[in-house]
């Protein structure tokens, strides 16, 4: 689990038999500081395992169905940086929002604005994601935890407002319109689709709640 503050850059690069090689540029040595073995470690918001340390980077390994499902399947995402992000530690600062690294599409950047205070990003969305966006609510691009400002369902595109310093540290500066970008849902929103959308049949979804009365809050010890 991630929170979607990005620690830092590296560039990346496939290696035969889906492994990939993630390489730390200067503002990640806050990864490289304790990394370990089996680490998880949030590449463009994709969860990824550390397979072998190296002097400034690691190695992981991609499966099919991650590489169908995200931007390492596109050549582009071994041509601009990627951001990074260690797994949070229990007791850990949430400075974002929970981001559990499993991206649920990919999207494009549509155009990148700059006003007075932040820049306004719009992307396009597909309906695999589409679906959990709301006006205020939280996204992950690219692993960033981003708060949504618009949203345009008939276009299937949404708007966020970035502050100069994600701008500048992560690597929304180095996209251009057409880019390809990881998505991935409030968490949250998806448990609530899936508890309204239920049809589970059992005993417990269809059992008729007791009233509550003096009488049963005695016997169940509030009184």
């Amino acid at each position: 689990m991630f929170t979607g503050i990005i620690q830092g850059l590296g560039t990346i690069k496939s290696l035969p038999a889906d492994f990939w090689q993630i390489n730390f540029i200067n503002q990640s040595t806050i990864i490289s500081q304790d990394l370990a073995l089996g680490d998880s470690v949030a590449v463009n918001g994709i969860c990824l395992t550390v397979e072998e340390i190296l002097k400034n980077g690691f190695i992981a390994t991609a499966s099919p169905e991650t590489l169908n499902r995200t931007t390492l399947g596109k050549d582009e995402t071994q041509q601009i940086y990627v951001n990074l992000e260690t797994s949070l530690r229990v007791g850990g600062k949430v400075g974002g929002h929970f981001v559990m690294g499993h991206v649920d599409g990919i999207g494009q950047l549509v155009s990148a604005v700059e006003t007075a205070t932040s820049w306004e990003m719009s992307f396009t969305a597909p309906e695999a994601i589409a679906r959990y966006i709301v006006p205020k609510g939280s996204i992950a691009v690219n692993g960033i935890s981003l708060t949504v400002a618009h949203y345009q369902p008939d276009d299937a595109q949404f708007t966020v407002a970035v502050i100069p310093v994600t701008y500048r540290e992560t690597n929304l500066s180095h996209l251009v319109p057409g880019s390809w970008v990881n998505l991935e849902g409030d968490i949250l929103g998806k448990y609530v689709e899936k508890l309204i959308t239920s049809h589970n049949t059992s005993t417990y979804h269809h059992q008729k709640p007791e009233e509550i009365t003096p009488a049963f809050l005695a016997e169940n010890g509030y009184l």
